[in-house]
């Protein structure tokens, strides 16, 4: 069961998607452009798909270090994704894909600046367009704020880790190429590999490496050093998502 639909997303059975082109093309997956709406044009929305491979050159640099903690229930399926047969491979992909599901739908719930995760069927996420008239929002890493733009955005940051930590996660592989910033707010993207800070044995690492990146290049666009204090919010934020 996902988060409360927003009324934006459009649910008719009759709804029809209409393919309007590639976003994005990763290591992992590639996310493409969608026009769902009823034929009359009566309701339309814009979403992304973001697809997972399943094809057999890929081989998912997140499986390691990510999923310790994480428990595999059936081992024929276990075997399957370790020798990468070819049932093994479209089990990978679609792990991850309910993986980030899961994530965006617990976030979301709880407040975090995350897109809406529509629907979820095998190896392909439907999510929340964040863009205007069907171009998305630049990532922070494309951006040169003025001071105070900078300055917001850190803080907008800082609350997300936060959240995020307040239920025990931090993003596992934060950087200024998976936050997107649009109308001036910060989003977080790309979350399978979402890390339970506690269970997973290298937990703080993730979490201090998620602040480490993110604070190297508010730094490096000007932001001064003690308003990012990097060492007291990692301390912070491991003291939060620890166990009580």
């Amino acid at each position: 069961m996902g988060p409360p639909r927003p009324g934006w997303v459009v649910t008719e059975l009759a709804a029809l998607d209409w393919e309007l082109g590639v976003l994005k093309t990763g290591k992992e997956a590639d996310v493409h452009l969608l026009r769902r709406g009823l034929p009359d044009g009566s309701r339309t929305c814009l979403l992304a798909a973001k697809r997972y491979r399943s094809d057999q050159h890929r081989l998912f640099h997140r499986d390691a270090g990510y999923l310790e903690g994480r428990r595999e229930r059936r081992s024929r399926e276990a075997r399957a994704m370790s020798r990468r047969s070819a049932f093994g491979r479209n089990l990978i992909a679609e792990r991850w894909a309910v993986a980030e599901f899961a994530a965006l739908s617990r976030l979301w719930t709880v407040g975090a600046p995350v897109p809406y995760p529509v629907q979820l069927h095998g190896t392909e996420l439907l999510l929340e367009f964040v863009g205007h008239d069907e171009v998305a929002a630049p990532r922070l890493a494309e951006l040169r704020p003025e001071p105070e733009l900078l300055r917001d955005l850190w803080h907008q940051l800082v609350l997300a880790l936060e959240l995020l930590a307040a239920e025990g996660l931090c993003h596992g592989d934060l950087s200024p190429y998976n936050l997107l910033v649009h109308d001036g707010r910060l989003m977080l993207i790309d979350l399978p590999q979402v890390v339970d800070v506690v269970a997973n044995p290298r937990g703080l690492e993730f979490l201090q490496r998620d602040v480490r990146n993110t604070a190297k290049w508010f730094a490096a666009r000007g932001l001064p050093r003690d308003v990012i204090a990097e060492d007291e919010l990692a301390a912070s934020l491991g003291r939060s998502a620890g166990p009580p």
